[in-house]
Parts: structure tokens; C-alpha cells; sequence
């Protein structure tokens, strides 16, 4: 198999190419890739500003789609020919990965490979924000932020569904169009207004639910659009870390919420499995609709995470092998 590997990490550009031979164990299959997901978080890894530090060297990429080429002794669930999903968590941006059987998800042809390749993260991240840690109401009003990304236009998407009414602030038309396309029912340019004041007007107000994947000055700043019990969930910080002012918390006894899934994951597997079975359930329903994202070929990857850093993409990437 062909993967893209980083020795320590660093720069994107350090980012080669190797040649490796995983043999299939008993319960394991054999999977040709046919899309990888990229998220801003694989960059960050990568480049070793996350907050976590993987071992090196470092296999990037933690959701792919493709055909099972080679199935273990002991599996009898899969067959030569199956599609599926795969979170692999690490080792993904490869043109084959081998897993346990027991780790993927048969696709129907309901979703496409770029759509199954990219939903996880983004998806999986605003469903447990809206519905475990959140707990959000319907019928109540929500501002997302960086609502043209992978992860805001989910949460657009995800709080749709669940029946909360979306103001959604993107910085260009092409993002905003998106975030409409997938209900939200008013957009602010975030590049041109003021967001805070905008989402207050819009919302006769206050937003009861402020979901922030940027942070930086614009989170901080957006925490004063939160009316009375207002809720900040806390999703990440593509703008930098806001210095959050107590004082506006306290006021209006607004609340501020953390959202961790990937931690989490991690010692609740059972409970997460169920939760991807909720979201897999909602697109089989077409309740949820992930977008189809832009494609970069394996070749290409540092390209297609820059372009994640640069925001100048619309949507979620996906590499193709």
C-alpha cells in the first residue's frame, strides 16, 4: 500500500510518500480506497499544534470509504466486493487500509464516496454537541458560526433537523449559499458585518444557542449575542482561543458549554457506535444531508490542507487515491 507518513511532526511539506505491506490477520479485511476525508484537525496534527501529540511517525487521515479486496480467514460478515466505511482514526490519506472487520459500516448507495469519506467528523461532532452535551430545544434560535466549513455547515445542517431555526455567518456568498441550501433561514457576512448585532436583530434579541468552531475575536465578541440562558458550546478554535469575559457569562445567566467527541470516543465506544447509528439512520432518511465535497487527488494533499487553512473551500475535501 501506498500512505502518506510524517517523520516528526512539523511542516505540511514534510509530509512523503512510503511503500508498506500489512498482511491480513484472521479477523481483519483488506479495503481499496476509494475516497479519504481530510479535516482541519489533520493538519494541525500533523503540523503538531494539537493539544494532542501522536507518536511519530505519523499516518494521517481518519475516515475513508472504498471496496474490501481481501478478506481474513475468520471474517464471514464481508465479502470480496463490499463497500464500506471506515473510521481507521489514524493511516487514511493510503490507497488501501487493513482493519478489523468488526470496524466498518456497510454503505448503502445513499451516500456517495466523497459524502461517506467526509461526514464523520463534522457530523458526528455537531450531534454530540446538539444532542448530548447541548441538549438543545426545539424551536429555538441558533447562530453558527463558520457556518461555510465542514463542521459549521454539519451543525447547520444537524440543528435543521433537530427544529432549531439557524442564523448562519459565513465570509463568502458561495459558503452562505451552502449554509441555505442545508435551512438555515437567515446568513450574516462575517467579512462585512457585524455579526454580533446582526444575529441579535435577526433573532429579536439574543440566539439561545451560540456553536462556535472558530473562536478568536469573533467568538468572544459573539458571546454578547447570547439573550437570557443563552448556551456557548464550545467547539473549536480555527481564529485562535477567545478570552471569554466572566462577566458576560454571569450576566443574562448565560452558560458555556465543551465539546470534545474525539476525546470522548475514546472511553465511550459503545455509546458511540449507537450515536453513528443515529446519524447513518437520519441521511438513510434524508433528514441529514452532507455535502458533496471538493476533491483533491493523494498526490495533492498538502494542497488540499492548505486550502482548509485558508478557508478557501467550501464544504469538506476529500482525497482520492
Amino acid at each position: 500500500m501506498r500512505s502518506l507518513v510524517i517523520d516528526e511532526l512539523g511542516p505540511l511539506e514534510n509530509l512523503r510518500f512510503v511503500e508498506r505491506h500489512i498482511e491480513v490477520a484472521p479477523k481483519n479485511v483488506r479495503v481499496a480506497v476509494r475516497a479519504c476525508g481530510v479535516n482541519y484537525v489533520d493538519a494541525i496534527i500533523i503540523e503538531g499544534k494539537y493539544q494532542i501529540k501522536p507518536p511519530t511517525p505519523y499516518f494521517p487521515g481518519g475516515e475513508v470509504v472504498g471496496v474490501v479486496s481481501e478478506v481474513g480467514s475468520d471474517v464471514s460478515s464481508h465479502k470480496i466486493g463490499d463497500r464500506v466505511f471506515v473510521p481507521v482514526g489514524v493511516g487514511g490519506f493510503s490507497d488501501e487500509v487493513v482493519v478489523p472487520a468488526n470496524r466498518t459500516i456497510r454503505l448503502s448507495d445513499t451516500l456517495t464516496d466523497g459524502q461517506a469519506a467526509t461526514f464523520m467528523q463534522s457530523y458526528m461532532t455537531g450531534w454530540f454537541a446538539l444532542t448530548r452535551r447541548a441538549r438543545v430545544e426545539s424551536d429555538k434560535t441558533i447562530l453558527v458560526l463558520g457556518a461555510g466549513g465542514g463542521v459549521g455547515l454539519a451543525a447547520v445542517d444537524i440543528a435543521t433537523a433537530l427544529g432549531l431555526r439557524v442564523i448562519a455567518a459565513a465570509s463568502s456568498k458561495d459558503k452562505r449559499d451552502l449554509a441555505t441550501s442545508r435551512g438555515a433561514i437567515a446568513t450574516i457576512d462575517s467579512s462585512a458585518e457585524d455579526v454580533k448585532e446582526r444575529a441579535k436583530e435577526l433573532s429579536g434579541g439574543g440566539v439561545d444557542y451560540l456553536y462556535d468552531p472558530v473562536g478568536g475575536e469573533l467568538g468572544e465578541t459573539c458571546l454578547r449575542a447570547l439573550g437570557e440562558d443563552g448556551q456557548y458550546i464550545v467547539i473549536g478554535f480555527v481564529g485562535g482561543i477567545p478570552r471569554l469575559p466572566a462577566n458576560q457569562i454571569l450576566l443574562r445567566n448565560r452558560r458555556v458549554t465543551g465539546v470534545d467527541w474525539g476525546a470522548w470516543v475514546s472511553t465511550h465506544q459503545e455509546q458511540n457506535q449507537a450515536m453513528m447509528i443515529e446519524v447513518f439512520n437520519a441521511i438513510e432518511k434524508g433528514t441529514l444531508h452532507p455535502v458533496e465535497p471538493t476533491t483533491f487527488s493523494l498526490d495533492n494533499a498538502v494542497d488540499a490542507l492548505r486550502a482548509l487553512q485558508s478557508r478557501s473551500v467550501a464544504g469538506k475535501i476529500a482525497l482520492i487515491p
